[in-house]
């Protein structure tokens, strides 16, 4: 029979990051062993435990999945499945997926608590992010806990860390810095501190190829994997943004690529384009500056801005390496010298270690 302290985890999402979270995971569990692995699902199939008395083997579990013939499940029927559970649940959504995102408050309401990476949850509708948290721990009682570190920064504590500074007093007055490892990469590269770099073009295809960049290279040119994150760590800060919409948020494409059928099109047209972006930078050096893609937001002003700014060589910013990302929060506690957080911002591994980070924290409240 199933014990009735034990937690059993479903995951949604079990490639790229999920797949990372899955191999941590067979480190972690064996330390809890009062938890089960009860379900995974992915986009076109699933795997789920006869009874609630067993568990998916993490060891075989990709090729389980694999040769499964159930197919991938709705939301609704995880919700289904968690709720006659004859214990604690947790939800591990390492989807990007929208409908995932907005059925979260359903699983908070039922106790079932949630772990994402998953940005759309908390930086789209203003009243999605509003309905998680009346129905989280933090608005109601009977409420799932909710974590969601990885939608910020990959592995990097910057939610955690903004929200220990708020719970602990601190006034926070200004967060700034370069929220996206595929613009640290291409920046860094395009506009070193000590001068040159390469053609725009010949950066964004380099980018590509190392993987730094979505399928179609202007998901990420457009600047709205950043206006997600600014959003989210607006609302934290008190901030009521209503969506990405809600400020200026500058796209690095081309008006006239904007409509090209394809990302393959897009970086063979985009060459026409380097004078303009070559004329950017020697405007930055002329200044002794280097030019950077950043984020910012000011509290006391309210104002949210996404785009290219220049920088003295000197500054933290100015002087990223790779694809490293920097967040600086400007503080009352913390006086003119900003706490700084830096490091790799991107990649399923560490996006993933934030992931099995924030379970650790879920499974030692509710265990």
């Amino acid at each position: 029979m199933s014990k009735t302290n034990q937690i059993y985890i479903a995951v949604i999402g079990a490639g790229g990051v999920g797949r990372h979270f899955l191999t941590q995971c067979s480190h972690l569990l064996p330390r809890y062993p009062d938890t089960s692995l009860v379900l995974i699902s992915r986009s076109n199939r699933s795997l789920r435990v006869p009874s609630f008395n067993h568990t998916i083997s993490l060891t075989t579990w990709e090729q389980d999945l694999a040769t499964s013939d159930s197919p991938a499940i709705s939301p609704s029927e995880v919700l289904d499945f968690l709720s006659s559970a004859p214990g604690k649940c947790v939800v591990v959504d390492n989807t990007s997926n929208q409908d995932v995102a907005a059925s979260y408050p359903a699983f908070l309401k039922k106790g079932i608590s949630i772990v994402t990476p998953n940005k759309k949850a908390f930086s789209s509708d203003l009243g999605l992010w509003q309905s998680i948290l009346e129905a989280s721990d933090r608005g109601n009682a009977q409420g799932g806990l909710i974590y969601h570190e990885s939608s910020v920064g990959a592995g990097l504590p910057i939610i955690s860390t903004l929200k220990d500074l708020i719970d602990t007093g601190d006034e926070i007055l200004k967060i700034e810095g370069v929220f996206s490892g595929t613009m640290s990469f291409l920046f860094n590269n395009f506009a070193p501190v000590e001068g040159r770099g390469g053609k725009w073009s010949d950066e964004v295809i380099k980018a590509k190829n190392a993987g730094y960049t979505e399928p179609d290279p202007r998901d990420d040119l457009n600047g709205a994997d950043v206006a997600r994150k600014l959003v989210i760590l607006a609302r934290i800060v008190g901030l009521q943004l209503e969506s990405i919409n809600s400020f200026p948020v500058q796209s690095l494409i081309p008006k006239e690529l904007e409509q090209c059928e394809s990302g393959d099109k897009f970086l063979e047209k985009l060459p026409a384009f380097d004078d303009e972006m070559a004329k950017v930078k020697a405007e930055a050096e002329g200044k002794g500056k280097v030019v950077r893609f950043v984020g910012s937001i000011d509290v006391a002003s309210k104002q949210v801005k996404v785009g290219l700014e220049e920088f003295e060589k000197g500054h933290p910013i100015a002087g990223l390496k790779g694809s490293d990302n920097i967040i600086s929060f400007y503080t009352k506690r913390y006086g003119s010298n900003p706490l700084i957080i830096q490091g790799a911002g991107a990649g399923g591994e560490v996006t993933a270690m934030g992931v099995t980070a924030d379970l650790i924290k879920v499974l030692q409240r509710i265990s």
